[in-house]
C-alpha cells in the first residue's frame, strides 16, 4: 500500500470546518472537509474539459459526452450502471460547463467506496456506445428545436452572438450547434475524453462524514494506478479578450421578430473573468441592481413604473472574459420605453456613483448570500473544488468575502464607468413591437 500524502494546505470553510488539499502521485488532486453531522458524502469532480476545450466545428461534443458518459463502460451497461445506483438509494449525475466538466454524487458513508469506484469506472473507461450516443444526439437536437421556439433563449443567443466572435463557446445557450452536432461519432466522443480526462486535469472535492486519510486512501485505491499522460493539454479557448465594437455599430444590436405576446429587452456588456481585477466591483453591482425583490431593476422598472413582467440579470463566472447582462420581459406596446428606461439604469451607474448605503446594502446582501450557500456537503464539495478547478485555490473562499468588504465608492464607480459601455442590445417580440428597430430611420 502506497503511504498517504500529507496535505499540501487547508483553510476553515463554515462553522469551524476545516477544508484540506491532497495530492496524489498522478497528479490528481483531493479535497476534504470533514462533517459528521449527517451520515452522507458528497463528492464533485471537476475535470478541466468543458466547451471551452471542444475542437473548431465540433460544438456539442461536451454536451454529447457529459451525457453519454454513464451509459456504459466496458463491464457495465446503462441499466447496469443505473441499478447499482439506485439500489443504494444513492445520486450520481453528470453534466459540462463552459470552462469545466463536472460529476456530481451523493450517498449515505457505508456506500461511499462503492459509489465512488462505480465513479471512477465511467471517468475511465466509458464506452461511448453508438446507439447511446445516437439517442442522445436526437434528444439534443429536439433540445435545441425546443430553444429556438423561446423568446428568452432567442434574446441571449442574439445578445451573445453580438458579445463574442463567431464559433466562440461562451456564444453556446444550448446543447450545442445543431449542424456539428448532427456529425458527431463515438469515435470523437473517445478522443475527447483520452485528451481531457486524466488525473493530473481533475479535482476531486469531498464532503461529509468521513475522516481526511480514510477519504485519500480510497481516492488511491480508485484513481492511484491511473497514470497522467505526458503530453501537454491544449489550451482552452476563450481565455483571450474580446475587442468591444465601436458604439453604434449594427454589430451592437441583435433583433428577432417572433409572434409573441411578450418582448425580451436584454442588454449586454463585455465583464471580467474571475481572474480579472474588477470581477468582485461587478459582482457587487450586480447584487445592488439584480439580485432579489429589493434590488434596483426589480423596485424601480417591476414595482414603481410597471413596465416588467420580469426583471433581472446575470453575470457569470468564467476563466475567460465573462459578459454582465439585464434583461426584462414586457408588454409588447411597452418595449420601447421599457429599453429607454433599461438603459437609462444602467447609464445611472456611469453617471452617478453609489451611495455609501448602497454600497454596504449591496455587501450584507451578497455576504450573506455567500454564507447560506454553504450549508449543504453538496454546497461546500461544489464550492471548494470548484475554486480548485479554476486555478483560484480553495484559499479563495476566505479573498473573496474580504474583496468584497474592501470595494468602496470610487472602485465600484470605476468598474461601472470601465465595463457598463457599451450596451449591446437584444430585442425579440412580435413584429410590430420590434418593427422601429427592423427598419431604423
Amino acid at each position: 500500500m502506497l503511504p498517504l500524502p500529507s496535505p499540501l494546505t487547508s483553510v476553515p470553510v463554515t462553522s469551524g470546518l476545516l477544508c484540506q488539499k491532497f495530492q496524489l502521485d498522478n497528479g490528481l488532486v483531493v479535497l476534504v472537509t470533514e462533517n459528521p453531522i449527517a451520515d452522507i458524502v458528497a463528492a464533485r469532480i471537476f475535470v478541466g474539459a468543458g466547451s471551452t476545450r471542444e475542437p473548431v466545428n465540433q460544438s456539442g461534443l461536451a454536451y454529447l459526452v457529459a451525457a453519454t458518459l454513464t451509459k456504459g463502460t466496458y463491464r457495465f451497461s446503462s441499466a447496469e450502471i443505473a441499478e447499482q445506483v439506485e439500489s443504494v438509494g444513492a445520486s450520481l449525475g453528470v453534466e459540462r460547463a463552459p470552462d469545466y466538466f463536472l460529476l456530481s454524487l451523493k450517498t449515505v458513508s457505508e456506500d461511499f467506496l462503492d459509489i465512488l469506484t462505480l465513479a471512477a469506472e465511467l471517468l475511465r473507461t466509458p464506452s461511448f456506445p453508438e446507439p447511446e450516443v445516437e439517442l442522445e444526439k436526437r434528444l439534443a437536437l429536439q433540445s435545441i428545436r425546443s430553444q429556438q421556439e423561446q423568446p428568452f433563449t432567442l434574446a441571449l443567443k442574439g445578445l451573445r452572438q453580438s458579445l463574442f466572435p463567431p464559433g466562440h463557446p461562451y456564444t453556446q445557450t444550448g446543447p450545442g450547434d445543431p449542424d456539428q452536432i448532427a456529425q458527431l461519432q463515438p469515435t470523437d466522443l473517445h478522443q475527447y475524453h483520452q485528451t481531457y480526462f486524466r488525473p493530473d486535469n481533475m479535482v476531486i472535492s469531498l464532503s461529509g462524514n468521513l475522516k481526511a486519510a480514510e477519504a485519500v486512501r480510497y481516492c488511491q485505491q480508485v484513481f492511484g494506478d491511473w497514470s497522467a499522460p505526458k503530453q501537454q493539454l491544449p489550451p482552452p479557448q476563450a481565455l483571450q479578450p474580446a475587442a468591444k465594437p465601436a458604439l453604434t455599430t449594427e454589430s451592437n444590436l441583435s433583433v428577432i421578430s417572433q409572434p409573441t405576446q411578450q418582448s425580451i429587452v436584454m442588454l449586454g456588456h463585455l465583464a471580467p473573468s474571475v481572474l480579472g481585477a474588477d470581477y468582485a466591483a461587478l459582482k457587487l453591482l450586480y447584487t445592488y441592481l439584480c439580485n432579489g425583490l429589493s434590488s434596483r431593476l426589480f423596485v424601480e422598472l417591476r414595482e414603481q413604473q410597471g413596465l416588467a413582467y420580469e426583471v433581472s440579470g446575470f453575470y457569470p463566472t468564467r476563466l475567460g472574459p465573462s459578459h454582465f447582462v439585464v434583461y426584462l420581459g414586457t408588454a409588447a406596446d411597452n418595449t420601447a420605453i421599457a429599453l429607454t428606461k433599461l438603459q437609462a439604469e444602467i447609464d445611472r451607474l456611469r453617471q452617478q456613483p453609489l451611495s455609501n448605503q448602497e454600497i454596504e446594502a449591496a455587501q450584507s446582501k451578497l455576504l450573506g448570500q455567500y454564507v447560506l450557500g454553504k450549508q449543504s456537503n453538496a454546497q461546500l464539495a461544489h464550492l471548494m473544488g470548484w475554486y480548485e478547478a479554476l486555478g483560484l485555490g480553495i484559499h479563495y473562499d476566505q479573498t473573496f468575502p474580504k474583496q468584497i468588504e474592501s470595494l468602496d465608492v470610487e472602485t465600484v464607480y470605476q468598474a461601472a464607468c470601465q465595463h457598463l459601455h457599451p450596451s449591446y442590445i437584444s430585442l425579440v417580440g412580435s413584429e410590430a413591437a420590434v418593427q422601429p428597430w427592423l427598419t431604423p430611420s
